[in-house]
């Protein structure tokens, strides 16, 4: 059986149908076999549409993961990324084709690459406030900008988690935010009150009017419509440049230090470690494991001042104070000039 015909099923039949992944992940791994079968052609100097099932060999596999690394500069853990969407193809093989298992077995014993383990780059209470500081809320976009750095670092949401969320998954009275996460899951989180209230106001003062298609989501571009993983992804590095030094953000990747943050003040605040799992939600108690390896001795006054920042209202924040004023002095002048 030709190769293009198994991985044809693979993306249509096998990956949503049978396993039910989620579209990012058919995303990442069609990216995976764009790279792949170029490489697999020059390889074995044949076209892509004559590459049999059975020329899937260990030594294709095992140039094609060195070329990412030599030819590509890619990492360990892209390399590993690679080699995992292959391994899923393999799986089907076993599966749908009974009589290729052999060819099936040789991919899925090629082991992973030992990699060096990143450096965990959370922010401190008082870092993130300083963020919080740096937003200037008289910009147009200042409001939304202030409303996603408060959610991201209440929910430990990913930039893409933030970016599909909808209108209706806000319940203001409740104050609780549904999540459609990794593994197309839901998850319910409570929300702090000044979140809720950032996202109440959000939605009725600073909500630009969206383009009908992009109606349902809560984030709004510039352009009007949905505010995309890398919109999300620009603001905290927009906010993090201001608010802290290079040699800070060295390690920090912009928008999952924010996750990271969260997780570490659950930790410090006392939470169990399966209520960090579900608040983030990860798919295995493992993932959060990591967190417990942390050393989080910080002063007590900066721990207390956060929670008491977390849990009041906006009445009591200068900067909203500050944008009510300068919004009232606005209409006051619109007002003289209409005269």
């Amino acid at each position: 059986m030709k190769l293009t015909t198994c991985i044809h099923r693979f993306f249509d039949q096998y990956l949503p149908r049978i396993k039910g992944c989620s579209v990012n992940t058919i995303k990442g791994y069609r990216e995976t076999f764009t790279l792949f079968l170029p490489f697999a052609r020059d390889y074995l100097c044949s076209s892509i549409n004559t590459i049999e099932i059975d020329q899937l060999s260990f030594d294709l596999v095992l140039a094609f993961l060195d070329h990412l690394e030599i030819q590509r500069g890619n990492t360990a853990k892209t390399r590993n990324y690679r080699l995992a969407a292959i391994k899923s193809l393999a799986k089907m093989i076993r599966f749908m084709y009974p009589d290729q298992r052999e060819v099936a077995e040789r991919i899925l014993n090629i082991p992973q690459k030992r990699m060096q383990k990143q450096l965990i780059g959370f922010l401190y209470q008082d870092e993130i406030l300083s963020v919080f500081n740096a937003v200037d809320l008289h910009r147009k976009e200042g409001f939304r900008d202030y409303t996603i750095l408060h959610l991201l670092y209440n929910s430990g949401a990913r930039a893409s988690e933030v970016a599909a969320l909808n209108i209706d998954y806000f319940d203001q009275k409740k104050k609780t935010l549904a999540i459609f996460g990794k593994g197309n899951r839901f998850r319910l989180i409570k929300l702090w009150p000044r979140t809720t209230e950032l996202i109440t106001r959000y939605i009725q003062k600073s909500r630009p009017i969206p383009h009908p298609l992009y109606k349902h989501r809560l984030f709004i571009n510039q352009r009007r419509k949905e505010l995309t993983r890398h919109g999300i992804y620009k603001i905290c590095k927009k906010y993090l440049e201001k608010a802290l030094p290079p040699k800070r953000l060295r390690y920090i990747n912009p928008v999952h230090s924010f996750r990271h943050s969260c997780a570490v003040n659950m930790l410090s605040g006392g939470a169990p470690i399966s209520d960090i799992k579900n608040h983030l939600g990860h798919d295995n108690i493992q993932s959060t494991m990591i967190y417990l390896q942390m050393d989080l001795t910080r002063r007590r006054e900066v721990q207390k001042k956060f929670t008491e920042y977390s849990q009041s209202i906006l009445i009591q924040d200068p900067k909203i104070n500050e944008l009510i004023d300068w919004e009232n002095k606005e209409e006051t002048l619109n007002w003289l000039d209409s005269l």
